[in-house]
């Protein structure tokens, strides 16, 4: 009976485990008044394979998960086809210039040090989701330039 009672308690521990992204230093760039979108910028670490597949924000119409590619010696932004795969234990960052979440049709000004609740759906290999609810300050709007001028950041780019 307690071996049972054992297996049954492994069993939860590892079901816990399998749906787990931890999510760090999350933050958002702030905007200008009329600006219509930015980008929300994390790591996210699963404990088993998964995927990024969604999410949502009350300051946004609408939330996607995008990346830049170079096309043609041209850096593009594009959503990402699918879902963002998250393999076990390996740090995925969203940064600028790479992967991260946009925020678009925001529907007022995100402000330096406004915190910007966004919420992030991640599917496991089994087809269950899991929904983690995340806040995400505001940076300044030079936040990270040097790296968004080497990596082709947002600056002038159109979503």
């Amino acid at each position: 009976m307690k071996r049972f009672a054992f297996t049954l308690a492994t069993l939860a521990i590892a079901a816990a485990a399998h749906a787990q992204v931890t999510v760090k230093d999350a933050w958002v760039r702030a905007t200008v008044p009329q600006q219509k979108a930015t980008g929300a910028f994390m790591q996210l670490t699963a404990a088993q394979d998964a995927k990024l597949v969604a999410g949502s924000s009350p300051v946004a119409g609408v939330v996607e998960i995008h990346e830049m590619v170079m096309d043609n010696n041209v850096m593009k932004m594009r959503e990402v086809a699918g879902a963002l795969a998250l393999p076990a234990g390996k740090a995925v960052d969203l940064k600028p210039g790479g992967y991260h979440v946009m925020l678009m049709d925001l529907k007022g000004q995100v402000k330096d040090g406004d915190v910007v609740p966004v919420s992030l759906v991640f599917e496991g290999k089994d087809g269950k989701k899991q929904t983690v609810e995340i806040k995400a300050t505001a940076r300044p709007l030079n936040t990270a330039a040097k790296t968004d001028a080497s990596q082709g950041g947002h600056a002038g780019m159109k979503h």
